[in-house]
C-alpha cells in the first residue's frame, strides 16, 4: 500500500508544480484562436481568391495501375496552408510585434562617447585631444562644435 501512496503523492506533485494548468489553457486557446484563422481563411481570404475563377485542384488525380494519386488534394492543402500562413502573419504575428514595440518603448540613443579622426579615419574618444592611433593633434572639441 506504501506505493501506491508514493504514486499518488509523486503525481499529486507532477500535477502542481509542472505546467499542467499553463499548458492545458495554451491548448485551449489554441484551439480558439485556429477556429479564428480557419474562419477568417475559409470566409474572407477564400472567397478573393475565387473571384478570378474557381481555384479548386481536388479532382486532380493520377492513375498508375490501380493506385490512385491524388495530388490535387496535396495542392490545395498546400494553397490553404499557405494562405493560413499569410493570414495568422499579417493579421497576428506583425500586430502583435508592433504593439510589444510599442509597449517596450523605444530606447532613445544614448550620448555619443565617440568620434572619427579626421586623418586615419579611426574611432576615437569624443574628448580626445590627439589621435592614439596616427599621433595627429585633433581640434577641441569647443572649436568643432
Amino acid at each position: 500500500m506504501q506505493g501506491g501512496r508514493t504514486i499518488i503523492k509523486d503525481f499529486k506533485k507532477f500535477l502542481l508544480q509542472t505546467n499542467v494548468v499553463n499548458l492545458a489553457v495554451a491548448v485551449v486557446i489554441g484551439a480558439a484562436v485556429t477556429a479564428l484563422v480557419q474562419s477568417v481563411v475559409l470566409n474572407l481570404i477564400t472567397p478573393l481568391l475565387g473571384i478570378p475563377g474557381k481555384i479548386d485542384f481536388s479532382a486532380i488525380s493520377l492513375h498508375v495501375g490501380k493506385a490512385v494519386f491524388h495530388y490535387g488534394l496535396v495542392i490545395n492543402a498546400a494553397i490553404a496552408f499557405l494562405v493560413t500562413a499569410l493570414v495568422v502573419f499579417l493579421l497576428f504575428i506583425k500586430p502583435i510585434e508592433r504593439a510589444q514595440a510599442f509597449a517596450n518603448g523605444r530606447k532613445a540613443p544614448g550620448p555619443v562617447t565617440t568620434k572619427t579622426c579626421p586623418a586615419c579615419l579611426s574611432t576615437i574618444p569624443i574628448a580626445a585631444t590627439r589621435c592614439s592611433f596616427c599621433t595627429i593633434d585633433l581640434p577641441s572639441a569647443a572649436a568643432s562644435d
